[in-house]
């Protein structure tokens, strides 16, 4: 008997179609060469993603680590910004955890909450999930440059 050779392949997740708008592509630096990424109104901030693709992975076959730590880095630097009157700032420290593995094809979403704010820093955490099993932790502090 034969076999089927093509296995039915599961319709790949649509942000665009669950409410969430592409950001960062049009960026011509490190962060266009590795989204789109996405990101949707919560609230008074934003939630942000990205759908893990076959760039992002490593010999493993598993999303890069970097890859994480670019995206929650990226995602509460965000929130902080919205968050700091969309001032010029700078991470000066990111602490990450990674919990676990993420698929290529796994949509990974990243809520971030500000912590403290001081007249120069702004504490954050971040929570990486796919769906409600969280992926990595992180923890960073910005630092306000000033007023453009």
């Amino acid at each position: 008997m034969d076999q089927p050779t093509d296995t039915p392949k599961i319709p790949a997740f649509d942000p665009a179609s669950a409410g969430w708008e592409a950001y960062g592509d049009e960026d011509e630096g490190f962060i266009g060469l590795i989204g789109p990424w996405w990101m949707r109104k919560a609230g008074d901030s934003y939630l942000y993603a990205f759908l893990a693709e076959r760039k992002h992975h490593n010999r493993r076959g598993v999303v890069q680590g970097g890859m994480l730590m670019t995206f929650a880095d990226r995602s509460m630097g965000m929130t902080c910004w919205y968050a700091n009157e969309r001032q010029p700032q700078a991470t000066v420290q990111l602490d990450m955890h990674f919990v676990d593995a993420v698929q290529v094809g796994e949509f990974v979403e990243c809520k971030c909450h500000v912590v403290r704010r001081t007249r120069s820093l702004i504490f954050m955490s971040g929570e990486l999930v796919v769906g409600s099993r969280v992926v990595a932790t992180a923890n960073g502090v910005w630092k306000t440059l000033g007023k453009r």
